[in-house]
């Protein structure tokens, strides 16, 4: 008999694999497979909207999709398929559609819906990034209708069959438990991911007549208690961890589950959602109240108790913070704790990656990354770093000391722009006798980890022949520099560039093509735990010495001291950390911070109402067009954004999903 491919074993029912498919599966059998699991998942998001279709809509089908375990399995995946994609920029809402990556203005090359978001051009007759109706390109581009309301209907389908004993007869039990969970918890998840978006939407726990939801929206505290009760159902029955890592990396583990309960609960008791105000008045057509205007101060206390459950169930099963422990390349410690930074997040399946996206890779490095100075790469197509950050991101990061740059006694920003020397205390961080702007200068290492700039140190293993950090790449970003504004299509629009999501062992020195070392997406870190068990902690008591040690555990890693130190010795507030409101300010610039450029911002802001305030503030950049040190380093406005409230809190369902489901209401301002 003829050995199939596992291609040919998961693609639909009664259909020829394409020769696209086939041609990956014969490339992939050569390489070292990362997981079955993987691979499966990496095809299904790939491809053409056929392929998530793995079960025609029709009884027939169904009832041989459970007859027998292998088929079963299949259908499991196509649960699974309906993950989002955050590993790409382009499907990602909270890495593009804020005020932390900017694109450039004069060409549209890299311009899609969630980047016209950043742009203020969201709208209800063609809504960008639409996952209530399944178009998360928007505007026409990939119509796979109703995708996360489909992955959710198959995923009841799924449960309904295998919750049966009398189906799937060759499946064990223990398998069958673990099933269940998964679905379950990808179930709570598409609703919990809509519910970000939204606010209110239809529970959809039973399978509908067809894709399409007619349930009406129902009120934020009822979607929050359902979805926190499936995610309790799935725990019981996840497994611990992987144990067989070849094949199953990236399925779902009792940690994950309680990783995204603690998620809904700290979105369920911030700002947006616990007695907001500006919703009091938005009812169903009935007249039910689809807020709750009263705020509920049991609601931090339930998020604190499932991030403290989070934390435990991963550090009890492998997860720490990373450390860059084997050096073998002789670095400084200024290099190695930036390593520390950047392989928190690009370090392949790392022990800090409680959830790592295995459907989803990073795949946007050439985006992030110029040509460098004493590198011979000569293709500005392969690295092209039109993603920048605004200069209000780089004047977020602390100074070297941990505190703002606003706060700190013993440094003065208020001329950031004006230009400065390197010196040799700048060594590893800025090329010596460089001129630059004041404000690169007297930083914490996460502005160094996180960021590339005119004069600054850009370390890859390939900079140096022999891997050190002396003598290696350094970034030059004026007008006619190799990174710099030129007659090309693609160019940094501010001056700052995104260095903390380029994994260091990506090949980009030589005259070929760069060899990227992609990783899959950490969808949720052990320090997003940690600043989610401190901020919940702070909410239930007010300047929480235990939020202070969880907040100085990052820090350690970060190589600053803690806070009571940085504060009491260095700002011009020393006490702010003793207070509720203080702490919660450095709560959450600590978290802006240590999570910037992996697309939590966007919904933080958005939960702290916050968003109102950051993002009607001016998009600035340096002077792109300067061709010296002092005409370069002036701010200028690129965009200025704007933020209506309440509006744009929230998606709009748009204009024909209400129109065709008469149990609809809109969001409020659409």
């Amino acid at each position: 008999m003829e050995k199939k491919s596992f291609l040919s074993k998961i693609y639909p029912f009664g259909k020829r694999l394409p020769k696209s498919l086939a041609k990956n599966a014969s490339s992939l059998r050569s390489k070292k497979p990362f997981s079955f699991f993987l691979v499966l998942l990496a095809l299904a998001a790939s491809s053409c909207k056929d392929y998530l279709d793995v079960v025609p809509d029709n009884v027939a089908t169904i009832e041989h999709a459970f007859k027998l375990r292998n088929e079963a399995e299949k259908y499991l995946f196509t649960c699974y398929s309906f993950l989002p994609k955050n590993g790409d920029g382009w499907y990602n809402a909270g890495l593009m559609s804020g005020d932390e990556i900017w694109l450039p203005q004069a060409s549209q090359t890299h311009w899609h819906p969630a980047y016209r978001i950043a742009l203020g051009q969201q709208n209800k007759d063609a809504p960008l990034f639409n996952e209530w109706a399944g178009n998360r390109k928007g505007n026409g581009a990939w119509n796979d209708h109703l995708m996360i309301y489909r992955g959710i209907r198959h995923c009841n389908i799924f449960l309904a069959n295998v919750k049966d004993p009398s189906k799937v007869p060759d499946l064990t039990p223990e398998e069958r438990i673990r099933w269940i969970g998964e679905v379950e918890f990808l179930k709570a998840f598409y609703h919990f991911y809509l519910f970000r978006m939204y606010g209110p939407i239809p529970i959809i726990d039973e399978i509908p007549v067809s894709d399409e939801p007619s349930a009406k929206r129902m009120p934020v505290d009822e979607v929050v208690n359902y979805i926190s009760n499936l995610l309790d159902q799935s725990v019981e029955k996840l497994p611990s961890r992987i144990f067989d890592e070849n094949k199953q990396m990236g399925r779902i583990t009792q940690p994950i589950a309680l990783a995204v309960k603690a998620k809904l609960w700290l979105y369920a008791a911030s700002p947006l959602y616990n007695g907001n105000p500006d919703y009091a008045g938005f009812t169903d057509k009935q007249g039910v109240a689809l807020f709750n205007p009263t705020y509920d101060q049991n609601k931090w206390v339930k998020a604190a108790e499932a991030a403290k459950a989070a934390i435990e169930s991963a550090e009890e099963n492998g997860n720490t913070l990373y450390r860059y422990a084997t050096d073998v390349h002789n670095l400084s410690q200024v290099t190695k704790t930036q390593l520390n930074i950047r392989n928190a997040v690009t370090n392949r399946w790392g022990t800090e990656h409680v959830w790592a996206l295995s459907n989803s890779y990073f795949v946007n490095e050439r985006l992030c990354m110029p040509p460098m100075e004493r590198g011979s790469q000569n293709s500005r197509f392969e690295l092209q770093a039109p993603w920048s950050a605004p200069i209000k991101i780089a004047k977020m990061f602390y100074t070297k000391n941990g505190v703002p740059i606003e706060e700190d006694k013993t440094l003065d920003f208020t001329n950031y722009s004006a230009v400065k020397v390197a010196g040799p205390e700048e060594a590893f961080n800025i090329e010596a006798n460089y001129k630059t702007a004041r404000l690169n200068f007297d930083r914490e290492p996460r502005f160094y980890a996180d960021l590339g700039f005119d004069g600054g140190i850009w370390y890859m293993k390939d900079g140096n022949a022999t891997g050190s950090d002396v003598n290696t790449f350094y970034v030059k970003s004026k007008n006619g520099d190799k990174a710099g504004f030129g007659d090309f299509v693609n160019w940094n629009e501010t001056g700052y560039f995104i260095k903390k999501l380029v994994h260091w062992e990506s090949t980009t020195n030589g005259t070929n093509a760069p060899t990227w070392k992609s990783y899959p997406w950490p969808e949720i870190r052990l320090a997003d735990l940690y600043l989610m068990y401190a901020e919940a902690l702070n909410e239930v008591q007010a300047g929480s010495p235990v939020a202070i040690e969880y907040l100085d555990k990052i820090r350690d890693r970060a190589g600053l001291k803690g806070v009571v130190e940085s504060w009491s010795s260095f700002s011009k507030n020393p006490s702010k950390y003793t207070s509720q409101t203080g702490l919660r300010e450095i709560i959450r610039r600590e978290r802006l911070i240590e999570l910037a450029f992996e697309g939590h911002r966007f919904w933080d802001l958005r939960r702290w109402k916050l968003a109102a305030e950051e993002l009607n503030k001016d998009i600035t950049g340096f002077n792109i067009m300067g061709k010296t040190p002092e005409t370069y380093n002036n701010e200028r406005v690129v965009f200025s954004q704007k933020f209506i409230t309440p509006r744009d809190y929230f998606w709009p369902v748009g204009n024909y999903d209400i129109r065709r489901n008469q149990n609809l209401v809109e969001n409020p301002g659409w």
